[in-house]
């Protein structure tokens, strides 16, 4: 067993964890976040996203004790409880998910591209939405409300900016 302290959501805690222990399982049975979807369990479907220390990472490839002393954000530090995030309620309104399950991956990989895209103070086209989504799955939707949801948040964005 290693020792290792994670901040999740803003939370520090210090736990003990086997050294092939998978931060999408310490995050699920020990924090209890279930907006953390184990989906495939070999990377490919994204459905486990979080950010470690900013930047969007797949916690079914990530040992636990990789992440001693990081911060980690989950779906649920994002819009609170009536999921008020910009990007969130343009999954709401443009019909980007159907049964959900996938959505927590997809928001914590598109919050970082649609923060970019505001600074940049720009609007990416289908294509580059795409590509920014293109490391999850979705066996639902068919992507377009997913596009149209990305679209919807950067213009919300672009506007609150303006």
């Amino acid at each position: 067993m290693i020792e290792i302290t994670l901040e999740v959501n803003g939370v520090s805690k210090t736990l003990q964890v086997e050294p092939r222990r998978l931060l999408a399982d310490v995050l699920r049975e020990e924090f209890r976040l279930s907006g953390v979807h184990i989906g495939c369990a070999h990377g490919a479907c994204g459905c486990c996203t979080v950010h470690l220390d900013g930047t969007p990472r797949l916690s079914c490839l990530t040992f636990a004790a990789q992440c001693d002393g990081a911060s980690i954000r989950t779906v649920e530090s994002v819009g609170g409880p009536n999921a008020e995030n910009t990007l969130q309620q343009a999954f709401k309104s443009e019909h980007g998910l159907q049964c959900g399950y996938c959505t927590p991956g997809f928001i914590m990989t598109l919050l970082p591209f649609v923060e970019e895209m505001v600074v940049q103070k720009r609007m990416p086209d289908d294509a580059e939405i795409r590509e920014a989504m293109s490391g999850n799955i979705c066996r639902c939707t068919g992507y377009n409300g997913i596009v149209a949801a990305v679209r919807k948040a950067v213009s919300t964005g672009l506007e609150a900016g303006a």
